[in-house]
């Protein structure tokens, strides 16, 4: 007589999770007037040969650079129970200073504990980017990245860090070129571990 078949366990396949966000509509040819009104209200015309296309442009950027492409983040399982730290360092971000709309840019390093799932790596570039493209606080986007990896992953332990330089102090103000913003958001064991805070702190600041 042959053995019974057993039953096969279920897979975990993964499942995407589509991430969009809402950074509400940007109406270009809104922005080209307002642009050649700020053109004029600066003493130059809009109408001139040189500076005809300046608002079509800068409008075109900023829409760019304000709205981030939709992406899936699939998570897999955590099969091997891989419980040590995964940190990918010096991903650049680019931002926009919501006061004074100039960009600043750097570098982030992403880094969290698995817990039961584990992610792509090229996602945490993903996610960063996702929160980069607003008018944004070099403060509030490393929380939001933080907590926005901490609450879709469910880690132990998420921790974030950007370096970035500010056009705002370096070009106008106390112009101080080639100073950086250092910021940091650390979730779970990250947080609370010394020696893991101190691991992560410390191979973030070896990449910088």
């Amino acid at each position: 007589m042959s053995a019974p078949q057993r039953a096969e366990e279920p897979v975990d396949h993964p499942v995407p999770l589509r991430v969009i966000r809402d950074h509400g509509v940007i109406d270009v040819p809104a922005a080209e007037r307002a642009v050649a009104d700020l053109l004029r209200a600066l003493g130059r015309d809009p109408e001139s040969p040189h500076l005809a296309e300046t608002p079509r442009r800068v409008a075109g950027s900023f829409a760019e650079m304000l709205t981030g492409p939709h992406f899936d983040l699939t998570t897999f399982p955590n099969d091997e129970g891989y419980n040590e730290l995964v940190l990918a360092t010096s991903l650049p971000v680019r931002s926009l200073c919501e006061h004074h709309l100039l960009p600043f840019a750097g570098v982030a390093h992403v880094g969290y504990l698995p817990g039961d799932r584990i992610l792509g790596l090229s996602k945490l570039a993903r996610v960063l980017d996702l929160f980069a493209r607003d008018l944004q606080v070099q403060e509030r986007l490393t929380q939001q990245v933080a907590d926005w990896l901490q609450e879709h992953l469910a880690p132990r332990g998420v921790g974030v860090v950007i370096e970035a330089e500010h056009l705002c102090m370096s070009l106008r103000g106390v112009r101080a070129v080639g100073a950086r913003t250092i910021t940091s958001a650390l979730h779970g064991v990250l947080r609370d571990d010394p020696r893991s805070r101190g691991e992560f702190l410390s191979l973030a600041r070896t990449a910088s």
